[in-house]
């Protein structure tokens, strides 16, 4: 049985990634528990999790990449995974059936560990969520619809992509439901991934500027007062 034919049978998305990643840790030894050594770390390269996932690849892809992005306080990963998913959301947009990924963002290490504890908090949160996802109106997350899907989801990645406050955490979480949505082939959480990250990042775009404007005017009208 292929890790793939292993992960099919888990029901929900998060748990297929779980059965995914969790044959990658190293075994617990008793040898290094007693000789008080750290076990090394384990990481899986990003095209050997794409090659796992197959035909589904680009929902599972794209979950799990977008996972550390939902979650506060998860550092680094989000750097990690933003420029693949732009990729892939591009890939998609151009009317590919399975992701290719250079061989640089393929060589691209992830923990592991790291990956499955942002499972396993996605799950303890939102995994009530991901119970309601089943197949609905299966005609909009065909490969026709694949194509929008996929240019509407680069706004919201390059959001991820870009390295200040308040721009990662909404986009991720609408990531996240769109990719849940194409995994289940349901069309109703594909529409509210979507919903949620372009909204998000349109209040961004029209509220930053604005804001900006506020603050330097509030400091130019103290210093004048002063």
């Amino acid at each position: 049985m292929t890790a793939f034919e292993a992960a099919a049978k888990p029901r929900g998305a998060l748990a297929k990634i779980e059965a995914i990643l969790k044959p990658h840790l190293p075994p617990q030894t008793h040898s290094a528990e007693n000789a008080g050594t750290e076990a090394p770390k384990a990481t899986i390269s990003l095209g050997a999790l794409s090659d796992l996932m197959q035909e589904r690849a680009f929902g599972l892809l794209l979950l799990v990449l977008a996972l550390p992005c939902c979650l506060p306080f998860v550092y680094i990963l989000p750097q990690l995974v933003a420029l693949p998913m732009v990729v892939l959301a591009t890939q998609m947009a151009m009317g590919r059936r399975a992701p290719w990924l250079p061989e640089t963002l393929r060589k691209r290490q992830l923990p592991v560990a790291g990956l499955l504890d942002v499972v396993s908090r996605a799950k303890r949160y939102g995994g009530w969520l991901e119970r309601f996802a089943h197949p609905r109106f299966p005609s909009f997350t065909g490969d026709r619809a694949n194509r929008v899907i996929g240019a509407l989801l680069i706004v919201p990645c390059l959001s991820i992509l870009v390295p200040l406050p308040l721009t990662n955490t909404v986009p991720g979480i609408g990531v996240a439901l769109v990719a849940v949505g194409l995994i289940e082939r349901d069309a109703l959480f594909v529409v509210m991934g979507l919903i949620a990250a372009l909204v998000w990042v349109a209040i961004l775009v029209i509220g930053g500027p604005a804001l900006i404007y506020f603050i330097i005017n509030f400091a130019l009208n103290r210093s004048a007062g002063a």
